[in-house]
C-alpha cells in the first residue's frame, strides 16, 4: 500500500534530495493519508542555506531584466499546467477545484509576473545639499538568503507571493511550505530547471514548524524571515530571531469586522458578505467573522443572510456545484466545532450550519473534514467566539445603534487585519474607514486587491507590509551615500 503514496523530496541546490524520515499528509475530503512529506530538520536546512549562499553572488549580479525573464518563464510553465496544479491544490488542501482553478493557481502565476514587472520600475532617492557642497543618494541591495515560511490555506498563492519579490530583488531563498500542503510547492520545484532558475536560488525544505521552521528562523546566516501564519507562531519566530536582529515580515491572523449601515445596498452586501465569511471554508486571514448590522435592518439582514448561507453548498471538492470543500485537518475541524459548541453553551443561537443542517456526502467522503456555513447570533463581545480567530466557515452577527458603537465594536479585538464597511453615504464611508484599526478596509466590496499597494495588519495581525514597493523594500537593504564635491 505504501507504494501508492506520493512521496515528496526536498529541493536543495537544484536537485531533489530524499529525506530519511517523513510525515503523513492527509486528503481532507476523505480523511486519509495520501502523501508522505519530508520531516526535515537542522541538517537539511543547513544544506539548503549553503546552496542559497553559494548561488547568491551570481544571481544578485544579474540585471533585473535577466531575473524577470526567469520569473516570467516559471509563470508560463506553471500556467501551462494550471489544471494539474489546481487538482493537486484541491486534493491537498480540501478546497474546491473551482476555487483552486479560478483563485489560487491564477494568482500564483500572477504573483510571479507581477513582481517580475514591478522589480523593473523601482528608483532610488537623491538629495542635494548645495549649501554644504554635498549630494546624497540611496542605493538598495539584496540582503542575501531569505527564509520564507508559508501557510496551508492558500499554499502556492502565498508561497509565490514571497518567493517572487525575494528572488526578483536578487536574493536567494530557503522556503518552507506548511507540512499539511506541500504538494504544489514540490510540483513548482520540478519546473525550476526548465524555467532557468539557477541551482540554489530557490531551495524548498519540507517539514514541521517546530523542526524545520525552527532551524530556519534560528539560522545565523538567514538575515531576514517572511512568515504568514498564526500570531502564536510569530511570537516564537520573534523570540528565535532576537539573537540575530533579523528583519521580519509577519502576516498574521485576523478577526475581521463587517459594519453594515441601514443605507447599505443589501442585495450586494449579502452576496459579498456570504463570500467574505465563507470562501475557501472561511480559511482566509481576510475573512469576515464578525458582522455588525444597524438595528433598524438587523432582523431583515439576519433572515436574508441565513437563507443565503443555507444555499452556500458544502460538498465534494471536485463537484462543480460545491461552494466549499473540506477543512484542512481533523484537529482543525474539531477546533472550529469547539467554537460553535462554546457559542451555544453561552446562549448563542446557531441559525444554520454546524449541528443544524445535515451534509449530503457520498460514502467515500463520509470521513472527510466537512462543515457547512454556520451563522451565529446572540454572542457577547467578550466571548472567545468574538475575540479569537476561528478560521473556519463561522460568522457571528450582532446589532449596533450608532456609528460610534459600530467603530468601537469593530476595534474591540486584539487583531487589526481587514474590515469591510457597507453604506451608500460617502462621508460616512470615509469617516468609518479612517477610524477602523485595520491594515485594509474595503467599502461596499471585499478582497479587491491592487498588488502595488501595501498589504498587512495592525496590532496582533502582524509587522510590516507586503506589496509592490513594500516587498521590494523588505527584501533589500538601503544605504545612504553622501559625496562632498
Amino acid at each position: 500500500l505504501s507504494l501508492s503514496y506520493l512521496v515528496l523530496e526536498n529541493f536543495i541546490g537544484g536537485r531533489f534530495v530524499p529525506c530519511g524520515s517523513h510525515i503523513d499528509s492527509y486528503d481532507p475530503s476523505i480523511g486519509e493519508v495520501y502523501c508522505r512529506v519530508p520531516d526535515s530538520g537542522p541538517q537539511e536546512v543547513d544544506a539548503a542555506v549553503a546552496a542559497a549562499k553559494e548561488a547568491f553572488p551570481s544571481w544578485s549580479a544579474r540585471s533585473p531584466e535577466q531575473r524577470a525573464q526567469v520569473l516570467n518563464k516559471l509563470a508560463d510553465l506553471m500556467e501551462a499546467q494550471l489544471e494539474e496544479f489546481a487538482q493537486a491544490e484541491s486534493r491537498d488542501q480540501g478546497k474546491t477545484v473551482t476555487f483552486a482553478r479560478t483563485v489560487d493557481i491564477p494568482r500564483a502565476v500572477h504573483n510571479l509576473r507581477f513582481f517580475a514587472s514591478s522589480a523593473l520600475h523601482h528608483t532610488t532617492e537623491c538629495s542635494q545639499m548645495d549649501h554644504m557642497g554635498c549630494m546624497s543618494y540611496t542605493v538598495r541591495s539584496p540582503v542575501g538568503v531569505a527564509g520564507l515560511i508559508s501557510p496551508w490555506n492558500l499554499p502556492l498563492y502565498l508561497l509565490t507571493w514571497k518567493i517572487a519579490p525575494a528572488i526578483a530583488s536578487g536574493n536567494t531563498v530557503v522556503a518552507k511550505p506548511s507540512e499539511m500542503t506541500s504538494v504544489t510547492a514540490w510540483m513548482m520545484c520540478k519546473l525550476m530547471q526548465q524555467a532557468g532558475v539557477p541551482p540554489g536560488v530557490v531551495n524548498v525544505v519540507f517539514g514541521t514548524g517546530p523542526r524545520a521552521g525552527d532551524a530556519l528562523v534560528g539560522h545565523p546566516e538567514i538575515p531576514l524571515v517572511s512568515f504568514t501564519g498564526s500570531t502564536a507562531t510569530a511570537q516564537r519566530i520573534t523570540e528565535r530571531s532576537a539573537l540575530y536582529c533579523k528583519k521580519l515580515s509577519l502576516e498574521l491572523g485576523g478577526k475581521n469586522p463587517a459594519i453594515i449601515f441601514a443605507d447599505a445596498n443589501l442585495d450586494q452586501c449579502i452576496k459579498t458578505t456570504i463570500h467574505s465569511s465563507f470562501n475557501n471554508q472561511g480559511e482566509i486571514c481576510l475573512c469576515t467573522s464578525r458582522i455588525y448590522v444597524e438595528r433598524s435592518i438587523y432582523s431583515e439582514f439576519l433572515k436574508r443572510f441565513v437563507a443565503a448561507a443555507k444555499k452556500f453548498k458544502t460538498g465534494v471538492p471536485s463537484d462543480p456545484s460545491s461552494n466549499n470543500g473540506a477543512l484542512i485537518s481533523k484537529e482543525h475541524l474539531e477546533k472550529v466545532r469547539g467554537f460553535v459548541a462554546l457559542a451555544k453553551s453561552e446562549g448563542g443561537i446557531v441559525h444554520c450550519g454546524e449541528g443544524v443542517d445535515q451534509l449530503d456526502l457520498p460514502e467515500r467522503n463520509a470521513n472527510g473534514y466537512f462543515m457547512p456555513a454556520t451563522v451565529i447570533s446572540g454572542v457577547s463581545e467578550s466571548s472567545r467566539v468574538m475575540q479569537e480567530e476561528i478560521f473556519g466557515p463561522v460568522t457571528c452577527v450582532s446589532a449596533f445603534d450608532t456609528e460610534e458603537e459600530a467603530v468601537s465594536k469593530g476595534n474591540g479585538v486584539r487583531y487589526g487585519l481587514s474590515a469591510t464597511v457597507w453604506s451608500s453615504d460617502v462621508g460616512k464611508v470615509h469617516r468609518v474607514a479612517g477610524r477602523l484599526q485595520a491594515g485594509l478596509v474595503w467599502t461596499n466590496c471585499w478582497l479587491v486587491r491592487d498588488l502595488n499597494l501595501p498589504f498587512g495588519g495592525m496590532k496582533n495581525s502582524g509587522v510590516g507590509r507586503e506589496g509592490g514597493k513594500d516587498s521590494y523594500h523588505f527584501f533589500t537593504e538601503v544605504k545612504t551615500i553622501t559625496i562632498k564635491h
